[in-house]
């Protein structure tokens, strides 16, 4: 990077650095007045809406008088006619220039070089950066940036620039508190002078004369170029200070003198009538000769003597800024070279192709743009503005504009150019890139006139009518028509307060484009919202919650997006994560009751069943068994059945009674009711209901209806006899972390099947208790059925779907592993019942979020938990051990809930015993699992707990493998 790069990226860097601190401290204006001048009060408007968005957004302060001026009357009165203009509105509203800063941005062009930005004026056409608070920047919003310095490097006074260049300077380098007036001017080689305006120094410093388009041998005969061949070249920017502005304002302080000045017969200009006079080296003879915005006119040859008069007597410093560089925005071709090929020149400003766009692509430039993945852009378009969707197709070289594309071509080296009309009509401008307008040329073809004036566009009622058509008159060789419209004319009738809203409506494109991606991607969605610093529009909110409603959730695509989509959502209302679960849940049940039937050909085969379970312990994997984790990616879960003093805990009891009921009973509670109304059976989904369980296990073996209204009169009938299902927990405290409700609900299956007399599969079992788990909407995972189910030690897992099937595999261990491991494995029971917290919604929606440490952590559990499985089938318990340590600092990670004090000083007293520790079930209480170091005994670890927590109830219980 050259030095003079270094210094203008500094430069930049300390403008904006600046402005963004004016912006927090808004009561401290660098400038008074800000004012823009425009063509029409139909540009005035447009840019009033532009700079009361600003407003709103914070993006300028708001304590600066901001004003557009358009020409009085609608007439063209010049440049100079727009500054006197300026100088009536601020003495008018602040009584004098004296300590008014004034800036002045003269953006009142037709931008016939440039059509596409006529309608919205160059001063808001966009460029290629990202501003801080994360907006596309504009010319204007970089005049502010870059001249917000300037205010503090002169006295009171007026700046004025020309609204279609970009200064790049270090503001330090001003330094004006003189009077009278001083030109802002960078150095460039004679080579680049030669296109611009140059000016000629004086021997006092001050400018003495303006030199227009001249050749390098002439700049330097002149005396214009330094010994080093630059040349001070003319940026537009002057400063006029408060005594000159004054002596202006003099000439037209009334409305008569006001309306001699500002008409558009004299039609005066900013450089040639308000600068040309204060050259040293001017003359009044050579005054009177110099080429005028207008026509020579007796009122211009009045008005250029008395501002002679005024003027001539006060002198031009010449500033000069170097390292400063300008970039000038000219021509549709240069505009298009600038946004593709000459990039690299300006990647230290920050300046990007792709601005506010869902492709970001080498081959093509895009601002604020939406592109279908199926479309085809040419290499070295420029697409600002634009919807381009489906298989469009761009030529190379193009520059597209405003438009909605839907699938149309465009040929190479083309302008489209989109403008909604006054009438709410549409317009599609289309000519080539290189056409200039003010030619009678296009694509080649000559016209009886100025492409500008030539009526070959045809006005259509929507923007896609437009294209068609215009692409149609392109094919014809655009005939002139009395039904169509002009460059000129469609600008002039142009509906500019439909800009900023097309502008916006295109970002929110973008932006729910990105969202969704992002969704798709799974990618962080709490970061992704974070980086939107303004949050999401109402209009985006609204199509995502409208995607949301469309998608299925019987699909596991759609349903991963519906779920997120919610998710984003509910980052701006809580109200959706609401919406996210229930979708989860609804799209499990929708999978579970899938083939879900009431069996009326059920009949009662036995007078009493009653099934024994044992619990389970989890040692790998854990959470990935819940969804929607396992749903996505799959889950894998080794987990072993194990009974508490050579029992198993878990029991139900199933049996016939004489009466046409159903009776439900749960032992433990000492709850029991008879039901006579099949309604209240159905109702299964109350998690405070003491009878759910039950319900949803009558539900899913089929023994009652889902919803059908079936009489509990007939369905006894039919069964042959009245039911009686009891559920007990034997001894085991609530909140035990051991899968006690889950395998109750595979005993209640398991149970009500035999009493059937149905013989079902293992995978059917799981199928129907994953039923039931949904019925009663849960939402937890499957491995604690099987847990309690499958005998032994063994693998769990299931594929990537909607509907679980689960995979049960027995480890292959020795006998000698199985005793030693049955030696070592000890269950402690912290003395603390597991409180009820909102856990599982908290770690599936960071799932769901995207947040990286709960979904690495959600797959390093699965490979910890195949890892256990290896150690074990080799035989090495030390190794299991470590991986459960390793596990358990993984649970920790992904829920920092899973223990507190008293679970971690359990463990730190008996450190010294044990080689691994891991909590049972979600923790937080409940019991504990360690394994034991080699010759240690349960009975050791009795003994310690007992010194430490005396009778407070953390003790060991007795467990073996079931």
């Amino acid at each position: 990077m050259s030095h003079k790069t270094l210094f203008l990226q500094q430069s930049y860097i300390d403008c904006t650095n600046q402005y963004t601190a004016l912006l927090e401290a808004p009561n401290l204006p660098l400038w008074d007045y800000v004012i823009l001048t425009a063509s029409n009060e139909e540009q005035a408007a447009s840019y009033r809406t532009q700079i009361q968005y600003r407003l709103e957004h914070h993006m300028i302060p708001e304590s600066t008088h901001y004003a557009v001026l358009p020409d009085p009357d609608g007439k063209r009165v010049g440049s100079g006619g727009a500054t006197l203009n300026v100088l009536r509105y601020v003495h008018e509203n602040a009584g004098s220039f004296e300590n008014q800063r004034i800036l002045v941005i003269h953006s009142g062009g037709d931008s016939k070089r440039v059509p596409q930005y006529s309608a919205c004026g160059k001063l808001f056409s966009p460029v290629p950066r990202v501003l801080p608070n994360g907006k596309r920047s504009t010319l204007f919003d970089e005049f502010m940036i870059s001249m917000s310095g300037v205010a503090a490097r002169m006295n009171a006074g007026m700046l004025v620039c020309s609204g279609d260049v970009l200064l790049l300077f270090n503001p330090l380098q001003i330094d004006f508190y003189g009077k009278g007036a001083a030109a802002l001017s960078i150095k460039e080689p004679a080579e680049i002078g030669k296109n611009h305006g140059v000016y000629r120094v004086d021997s006092e410093g001050n400018v003495g004369g303006f030199l227009h388009k001249k050749t390098v041998e002439q700049l330097q005969k002149l005396g214009a170029s330094d010994d080093q061949g630059n040349v001070d070249i003319d940026t537009g920017a002057v400063i006029f200070n408060s005594e000159m502005l004054q002596a202006l304002y003099q000439l037209v302080d009334t409305k008569e003198k006001f309306a001699a000045y500002v008409n558009e017969s004299t039609r005066l200009s900013f450089y040639a009538d308000f600068l040309y006079p204060l050259a040293s080296d001017s003359t009044l003879e050579q005054y009177y000769k110099e080429t005028p915005e207008g026509d020579f006119t007796p009122e211009l040859e009045q008005c250029r003597t008395e501002l002679w008069s005024v003027l001539h007597p006060y002198q031009m410093k010449l500033i000069r800024m170097s390292p400063a560089a300008f970039i000038h925005f000219g021509t549709t071709k240069e505009l298009r070279e600038l946004m593709t090929e000459r990039m690299d020149e300006f990647y230290y400003l920050g300046w990007t192709s792709n601005i506010n766009t869902n492709r970001e692509e080498a081959d093509f430039a895009a601002s604020n743009s939406y592109v279908s993945p199926n479309a085809e852009i040419g290499k070295g378009s420029y697409l600002e503005d634009c919807m381009i969707r489906n298989k469009s197709q761009i030529g190379e070289e193009c520059v597209i504009s405003g438009v909605t594309l839907d699938g149309q071509t465009i040929p190479a080296h083309t302008v489209l150019h989109g403008l909604k009309q006054q009438n709410g009509k549409f317009v599609v401008r289309m000519y080539g890139v290189s056409d200039n307008p003010k030619e009678a040329l296009l694509f080649g073809k000559t016209l009886p006139m100025p492409l500008w004036e030539a009526a070959i566009y045809p006005v259509c009622d929507s923007m896609e009518e437009a294209v068609h058509q215009t692409l149609e008159a392109w094919r014809e060789g655009f005939p002139i028509r009395e039904d169509a419209i002009s460059l000129k004319d469609s600008f002039n009738q142009a509906d500019l307060s439909a800009l900023l809203p097309w502008q916006e409506k295109v970002s929110d494109k973008v932006e729910l484009e990105e969202i969704l991606e992002a969704i798709d991607r799974k990618e962080n969605l709490t970061r992704l919202v974070e980086q939107m610093r303004d949050g999401i529009s109402e209009r985006v909110k609204g199509e995502l919650l409208k995607e949301a409603q469309r998608l299925s959730e019987t699909e596991l695509d759609q349903f991963s997006r519906k779920i997120r989509i919610y998710y984003v959502l509910s980052c701006f209302d809580e109200k959706y994560m609401d919406s996210c679960f229930a979708t989860i849940s609804s799209g499990i049940l929708a999978g579970a009751v899938k083939g879900l039937c009431y069996d009326a050909d059920a009949k009662m085969g036995k007078d009493q069943v009653t099934v024994n379970l044992p619990v389970r312990v989890n040692w790998g994997g854990g959470w990935s068994d819940t969804p929607p984790y396992c749903m996505e990616h799959g889950g894998t879960v080794l987990n072993a059945a194990v009974m508490l003093d050579g029992n198993c805990p878990i029991e139900v009891v199933v049996k016939k009674v004489d009466e046409p009921v159903i009776v439900l009973a749960s032992a433990d509670s000492g709850a029991e009711q008879t039901f006579t109304d099949i309604s209240r059976l159905q109702d299964s989904s109350n998690p405070y209901d003491p009878f759910a369980l039950h319900k949803a296990a009558l539900i899913a073996c089929g023994v009652i209806p889902y919803k059908e209204p079936v009489s509990v009169q007939e369905i006894t009938k039919n069964l042959g006899s009245g039911l009686y299902l009891s559920t007990q927990v034997i001894n085991i405290p609530r909140g035990s972390g051991l899968g006690t409700s889950s395998i109750l609900a595979g005993a209640c299956v398991k149970a009500l099947y035999e009493m059937l007399g149905k013989e079902v599969t293992d995978e059917e079992l799981y199928d129907r208790v994953l039923c039931m788990e949904q019925i009663m909407s849960t939402g937890g995972g499957w491995q604690d059925q099987v847990g309690g189910l499958a005998p032994g030690i063994k693998m769990v897992s299931s594929e990537p779907a909607i509907r679980q099937r689960i995979t049960c595999v027995p480890c292959k261990i020795s006998e000698k592993t199985r005793k030693e491991l049955d030696e070592r494995f000890c269950l402690i029971y912290s003395g603390q019942r597991r409180l009820a917290r909102n856990l599982l919604r908290d770690v599936v929606g960071r799932y769901v979020g995207g947040i990286e440490d709960a979904v690495d952590v959600l797959y390093e559990i699965q490979q910890t938990a195949v890892l256990m499985r290896f150690e074990l089938e080799k035989g090495n318990i030390d190794g299991f051990a470590e991986l459960l340590n390793q596990h358990w600092e993984l649970s920790k990670k992904l829920d920092a809930g899973c223990t507190n004090t008293c679970i971690d000083m359990i463990f730190h007293s008996v450190e010294d015993l044990i080689d691994g520790k891991m909590i049972c079930g979600a923790g937080g209480g409940g019991f504990l699992q360690v394994v034991l170091k080699k010759g240690v005994t349960q009975e050791d670890v009795r003994k310690r707990l007992r010194e430490v927590f005396q009778d407070s109830g953390v003790d060991v219980w007795s467990c073996s493998l079931a």
